[in-house]
């Protein structure tokens, strides 16, 4: 895969601590790549389309429009209105996950046992559902606009009888995705462990963030890869016509 940032310089990096969130607009043009750190990363994530947030990620377009049971290189995220969210340019782990959604507080607490504040301080036990609001809040938005999400780095196998298998071990140290966002796009995600991974213990891991100044042809790929996404990408330019 060739490094993007030997042709994009980075103009921005961030660390996402396990069990941290945060919500940003990726502006048309602009590419994120996420970076596994320690191995068994597992990044929780929805979009919006940053000037009318009525318009949202919808998971079952991107799979059902793009004839894949998977999301890796060369796929577009959708929104419900049929234009790309995002494109996913490069993605070395091969697979992320938009069966699982994220878990809540009682959840949490079910899976992990106590994990409260008042012990923990800083280190206390945070949930998807929790994270995820806290984020869309800044934004004017709240528990109805929290609709779907998709797992970076973390695969769920189907068996032919539709039981679903957690893959440990998907995502490696180094392991890293990439979005290219073809339209003014909220982003909002939260680093947490996948509400299938098996680990008994509360111990998700980071992330690194990093923001280059791209152009159309990084998502070249992603355009081209079928019928559907020639189409999602004309209906996201004619917003900027």
């Amino acid at each position: 895969m060739t490094d993007s940032t030997a042709v994009f310089p980075v103009f921005a990096e961030e660390l996402l601590p396990g069990g941290g969130h945060l919500s940003f607009v990726l502006k048309r043009g602009e590419l994120l790549r996420l970076t596994d750190l320690n191995g068994n990363a597992n990044v929780s994530l929805t979009m919006f389309n940053a000037h009318e947030k009525t318009e949202r990620l919808n998971l079952p377009d991107s799979l059902k429009c793009q004839h894949t049971a998977k999301l890796t290189t060369g796929h577009c995220l959708y929104s419900d209105m049929g234009r790309v969210l995002a494109a996913i340019t490069a993605d070395t782990c091969g697979w992320s996950d938009s069966i699982g959604g994220v878990l809540c507080a009682d959840e949490v607490t079910e899976k992990y046992g106590q994990g409260r504040y008042q012990e923990l301080r800083n280190g206390f036990f945070r949930n998807g559902t929790d994270n995820l609001l806290v984020e869309m809040g800044k934004w004017g938005l709240g528990l109805s606009d929290l609709l779907m999400t998709l797992n970076l780095f973390s695969r769920v196998n189907v068996d032919d009888n539709g039981a679903l298998a957690f893959v440990p071990d998907n995502s490696k140290a180094g392991d890293s995705i990439e979005l290219y966002a073809p339209m003014d796009t909220l982003v909002v995600l939260t680093a947490l462990q996948h509400p299938m991974d098996p680990n008994p213990e509360y111990a998700p891991q980071p992330v690194k963030l990093s923001w280059m100044k791209a152009d159309a042809s990084v998502a070249e790929h992603c355009r081209t890869s079928r019928e559907e996404n020639v189409r999602g990408f004309i209906n996201t330019d004619r917003l900027f016509a």
